[in-house]
């Protein structure tokens, strides 16, 4: 089942997963209408239902265009469905959905955000809260509830790819590069970057165990990451809750 990677609006990806064998489309979230359209007609493909990971508008923006054009149904969490558009079907944490998604409860950037987890692709869906080299900004949680968040998918296999909402590398690795990262894969990521942005290539789709090497989020465990963050000796807890504060004040 492949997974097209779609960029929209200035930074955002969208994402469609195809399931031949069952002739069904999903895309997770809507961020504008036009690529998405774009790209189902290019592939000939029909959009089965669409699978909203928070209420923010650059992820829904497009959401009422693309279900005019194509008839698809709309699912979002339950806890969050009157902040979300108008919903076919609404999902909780926990829930296994068409498609193979199961649904990780992800507060932090919302307190509704979720993400969504496809074991059979090693895939996980995590808009705004884990990304690319970091983290999502909290607008309504708190670090405990994002640190719980990043904890619950570096429990997952280490070769799943994280599929972030945004592109947000460049600036996300700049800032990680503060924080003790391997050294190796911080050089190896380094060169890598300029090449993708001439290319037009996405960013997001790294692996946890790549990320592990870089993101300063999944590795508040660590000494040096504390020391990094002017913190020595403290909890991973209160790490990452500085390092945050520090992204916030760059």
């Amino acid at each position: 089942m492949p997974i097209e990677i779609i960029r929209c609006l200035s930074d955002n990806y969208a994402f469609l997963i195809h399931d031949p064998a069952a002739g069904e489309v999903t895309l997770i979230d809507a961020p504008e209408a036009a690529p998405i359209l774009d790209v189902l007609a290019d592939r000939g493909w029909n959009l089965t239902r669409v699978y909203l990971t928070h209420h923010h508008w650059d992820h829904v923006d497009g959401l009422a265009a693309i279900v005019e054009a194509t008839g698809a149904e709309v699912w979002g969490h339950a806890g969050d469905a009157e902040r979300l558009p108008k919903l076919n079907h609404a999902f909780v944490p926990g829930d296994e959905l068409p498609g193979g998604a199961q649904v990780l409860d992800a507060p932090g950037h919302t307190l509704g955000h979720i993400a969504l987890y496809y074991p059979e692709l090693s895939a996980l869906f995590s808009a705004d809260s884990l990304m690319t080299h970091g983290c999502g900004r909290l607008f309504e949680g708190t670090p405990d509830q994002m640190f719980d968040t990043v904890a619950r998918f570096a429990a997952l296999p280490e070769d799943t790819r994280v599929y972030s909402g945004h592109d947000y590398a460049a600036a996300n690795l700049a800032f990680a590069a503060n924080y003790a990262p391997d050294a190796e894969a911080l050089a190896a990521r380094q060169a890598e970057l300029p090449i993708l942005a001439r290319t037009g290539a996405p960013t997001t789709g790294t692996t946890l165990e790549s990320e592990k090497l870089l993101n300063p989020y999944l590795r508040c465990h660590l000494p040096q990451v504390a020391a990094a963050a002017g913190v020595a000796g403290a909890d991973p807890r209160a790490v990452f809750a500085a390092i945050r504060s520090q992204k916030d004040n760059a």
